[in-house]
């Protein structure tokens, strides 16, 4: 197994295989959605991985890859002893509360989990001497250059309305990024921010919260309905576009941005080609949908449109050398394997456990 991976190491680096071999990964938010995806790829491709994340047990998930597991708050300062010290190049942190995950409404979860998690990742990381911190942030702080087809760049300012269910967590967001830019400035730790929109993937969990109330993903509901034959109908403009963002694309993007050697900044998380709202629904019926029993498209403009936004990752490309592998209907067919697989059932569960 070790022969292996060093000749696909060699083929990769070159002679430079120390330098994937022997570079520590700390993953906060591990178990998450993301967070499993980024654990197993970096593992995958020789990094040498320790993962954290809240959960008291991951049921033994990460032992099958090899990975280490620690359970940590990161609201609480002192879990972070049981964390390991030495040889800590990178810390990715994904740890946090999310308005899709939180039942209710309870900002001070934002406050806790955001903007002092964050303070203490960033302390554990000048503790350790880690040289760089990998972010993820959301698009509601561009939510004001949404809404048409100019691309929104990596570098804006950041905005957001201050008087709905997401500010608390967009303002927790927005201090967690500059906590980071001040350790940059004053540790030197380099920082990569990155702004997501919707990561598409299969989880057997297929729902979240809106306003605090649950509610089917849309798109798990339009798979569900291609499944079943059933019609689905497109609402508003179906010329309206946004980015569909596989997550295999997603930890791409990580990946470099731990090989990188710059001092790194913002950088939008996006795909090739954006895709119509009638190209989403068409390629859902195309991959899912029983050749023998197609669901039929019912459109409906009258009613309300879409979200519509395209992000610029000129950036991303030119500096990370990101270059998507994923087109939106290949997504589909890798997610549709996932649903039929569910590789990561032991640490997720199945759907009836949602």
């Amino acid at each position: 197994m070790i022969s292996v991976l060093t000749e696909k190491l060699s083929e990769r680096t070159g002679n430079n295989i120390n330098k994937y071999i022997m570079k520590k990964v700390v993953i906060f938010g591990a178990t998450g959605t993301v967070g499993v995806y980024t654990a197993v790829k970096l593992k995958q491709s020789g990094y040498n991985v320790v993962a954290v994340a809240r959960r008291k047990s991951d049921n033994g998930f990460f032992a099958d890859y090899g990975i280490p597991y620690y359970s940590v708050d990161v609201t609480n300062k002192d879990d972070f002893d049981i964390l390991p010290t030495d040889d800590i190049n990178c810390v990715i942190h994904y740890a946090g509360a999310m308005p899709a995950r939180m039942k209710g409404y309870e900002p001070q979860q934002y406050i806790d989990t955001i903007i002092t998690g964050t303070f203490n990742v960033l302390e554990y990381s000048k503790k350790v001497g880690a040289n760089k911190i990998i972010f993820t942030q959301s698009i509601s702080d561009s939510i004001h250059l949404c809404g048409t087809t100019t691309p929104i760049p990596s570098d804006i300012d950041r905005k957001f309305p201050l008087n709905n269910d997401h500010s608390v967590y967009v303002i927790s967001k927005n201090a967690a990024v500059d906590l980071i830019e001040h350790y940059y400035a004053a540790f030197g730790i380099k920082r990569f921010i990155l702004r997501l929109p919707t990561i598409y993937l299969y989880h057997p969990d297929s729902f979240y919260y809106v306003n605090g109330e649950k509610r089917k993903m849309f798109y798990r509901s339009f798979i569900d309905k291609a499944i079943s034959g059933e019609t689905i109908e497109i609402w508003g403009d179906f010329k309206m576009v946004k980015e569909i963002v596989y997550v295999k694309d997603f930890v791409q993007i990580v990946e470099r941005c731990v090989e990188s050697e710059l001092d790194g900044g913002f950088y939008n998380v996006g795909e090739e080609k954006c895709v119509s709202l009638e190209d989403q629904i068409k390629g859902i019926v195309e991959v899912f949908s029983d050749p023998k029993k197609k669901s039929n498209i019912v459109y409906r403009p009258e009613m309300p449109n879409p979200s519509q936004f395209i992000f610029d990752i000129s950036k991303t490309k030119n500096e990370l050398g990101y270059i998507p592998q994923y087109d939106y209907i290949s997504s589909l067919r890798d997610m549709k394997q996932e649903m039929e697989t569910n590789p990561f059932e032991k640490i997720w569960g199945k759907e009836e456990n949602y």
